[in-house]
């Protein structure tokens, strides 16, 4: 049975992603601390709320330091939410903060009409690179788009570079799936997308065992 490593530093959903990975039959260990890591399947970073926040509190317990060797090493690595735009270098949400630098860019605000945040249901549109990476493949081969529950202000909006796999639109388009071969992020909360998010968070358990064996 996959075992899923869940980065718990305090700013993050943590009891509904732990809820949505034992449907799927996975173990799931709570890490507070970097030496508690050891050798799970996938190592995931949920974020809820502050950039800033989240990262100073990664930063306060050596959390940050440890995703980057991790992620440095090939290891399967999931973001969600604000966990998706930790992975970046840098967001305008918080000025002066270093993100976690496993993609380049940075996060922005959304620049539309639209109330703010964007809270609901989003159709994410699958990309080229999307319709063939591990991750969103399965889901991309049965329909062009797919639905996912979406909470943020913040997003990657250079929706077309090359690993972004798949995007949505709010008054503008934005990255809400990215990935490279070993580390994945999604703008949408898959615990919070039915039956979606449960195939998303399926598709990345057998990513990660892929990558493992």
């Amino acid at each position: 049975m996959p075992e899923v490593a869940l980065l718990a530093y305090g700013a993050g959903n943590v009891r509904s992603v732990e809820r949505a990975f034992h449907a799927l039959g996975a173990t799931v260990r709570r890490v507070e601390r970097p030496a508690a890591i050891r050798e799970p399947d996938l190592l995931v970073l949920p974020g809820q709320g502050h950039f800033g926040q989240c990262m100073a509190a990664l930063e306060a317990v050596g959390l940050a330091d440890a995703v980057r060797t991790w992620a440095a090493e090939g290891r399967p690595f999931l973001g969600i939410c604000v966990g998706l735009q930790l992975l970046f270098e840098a967001s305008e949400e918080a000025p002066g903060v270093a993100g976690l630098g496993l993609l380049p860019g940075r996060i922005e605000r959304l620049r539309t009409e639209q109330p703010l945040p964007h809270v609901g249901w989003n159709a994410v549109r699958w990309t080229a690179a999307g319709r063939v990476h591990p991750l969103t493949a399965a889901l991309a081969a049965a329909e062009p788009a797919t639905y996912f529950y979406h909470v943020h202000s913040y997003a990657f909006r250079a929706a077309d570079a090359s690993f972004v796999l798949g995007v949505a639109d709010y008054g503008e388009a934005f990255a809400s799936v990215v990935g490279t071969a070993t580390v994945w992020g999604v703008q949408f909360h898959p615990e919070k997308s039915q039956s979606a998010g449960l195939a998303l968070l399926r598709a990345a358990l057998e990513a990660a065992a892929a990558v493992l064996r």
